[in-house]
């Protein structure tokens, strides 16, 4: 951002947002203040508005992505190429925008940045590439990407297992994307962060990389930058017959090593990882009334994959809006989860 820093975006731009944990959505279950997941997170409710519904002819779900517009409004973007527009306190879609790439084919859109001037930052799994759009879906750029994290064979990462998360750290001049899981030759579950610097042209540069170890058998969906430049970090599984798994990390980028020029992460102890903290286990969440259309540890789980912050409260807590990507399957369920998250 070139006038404007991401602490001053989520301030002044999310305000209207503010609305987002002030009034509940319609169809929104209401919770006492202070349900508690853990010492560092608590759920102050959740909304199915949006399951199963359409817009102006388009169906709403498949949400991998969220973010705050400049006027406040909510934009949720789907994996299926569109991104809609949402009414901050009903979540009533106000727009639909179809994005596509260069030859207008669909995106496998899943990472989402709306920048300082209102241009749109969309990462598609599919390359994996990042493209910025206008408000109006017209590609403007195309950022460079590190060769080794391309699907193979053009590079050594797997389909569908490549950009998820996007975030801009706050100064607005490095943008990072999070790899959803590891590329073929480094160490099963150190998957790779990968930042570009933005140039004083306004364009944006390869620049430092960095490793973080996820759990056992989860993966990166999203990443989401604090406003004292840590991330907040999901990381979900999903065991047929049990259910999904979705933990929420803080994660410190101070003092990691810059893996940008170190080609196979194998555990080196020359390496120094992300340092990560367990905020909470949504699995440990009041269910606040939840169900669930298919076996979970909690009902209140479902595919949880977009996040974004929307302020903060009068205790100083992050307000923390999550989405579950329904995948347009009936087993599944389009659902809003809103935390208060102290860092």
């Amino acid at each position: 951002m070139r006038l404007r820093t991401v602490l001053a975006t989520l301030t002044a731009g999310l305000a209207a947002a503010t609305a987002l944990t002030a009034a509940g959505p319609a169809n929104a279950t209401d919770s006492a203040s202070g349900n508690a997941c853990s010492p560092s997170v608590s759920i102050d409710r959740f909304s199915d508005a949006l399951d199963k519904t359409t817009y102006d002819g388009t169906f709403v779900g498949n949400f991998s992505a969220l973010a705050v517009d400049r006027d406040g409004s909510l934009a949720a973007l789907e994996d299926r190429s569109s991104l809609f527009t949402l009414d901050p306190r009903t979540l009533q879609p106000r727009s639909a925008v179809r994005l596509a790439d260069e030859k207008g084919a669909d995106l496998d859109s899943e990472g989402l940045v709306i920048d300082g001037d209102g241009t749109r930052l969309i990462t598609s799994e599919t390359e994996p590439s990042v493209r910025r759009y206008s408000a109006d879906g017209r590609i403007l750029d195309r950022l460079p990407v590190p060769s080794s994290l391309l699907v193979a064979p053009a590079g050594r990462a797997t389909a569908n297992q490549t950009f998820e998360g996007l975030t801009l750290l706050p100064g607005g001049h490095t943008l990072l994307a999070s790899m959803e899981d590891a590329i073929s030759g480094d160490s099963t579950g150190i998957v790779r962060f990968q930042t570009w610097q933005r140039t004083k042209g306004g364009h944006f540069r390869l620049s430092a990389q960095y490793a973080y170890r996820t759990d056992a058998g989860l993966g990166v969906p999203e990443v989401q930058a604090t406003p004292d430049g840590r991330l907040l970090v999901l990381e979900r599984g999903f065991t047929s017959g049990v259910g999904n798994t979705v933990r929420l990390y803080l994660a410190d980028l101070r003092h990691a090593t810059d893996t940008s020029g170190i080609e196979n992460l194998t555990g080196q102890p020359s390496v120094r990882l992300i340092r990560k903290t367990l905020l909470t286990d949504i699995a440990a969440c009041p269910s606040l009334g939840a169900t669930a259309k298919q076996p979970q540890p909690n009902p209140l789980l479902d595919n949880i994959e977009g996040m974004t912050i929307t302020g903060r409260d009068h205790q100083g807590r992050l307000k923390v809006l999550l989405v579950s990507d329904d995948n347009q399957n009936p087993a599944q369920t389009t659902r809003f989860y809103y935390l208060r998250v102290r860092v």
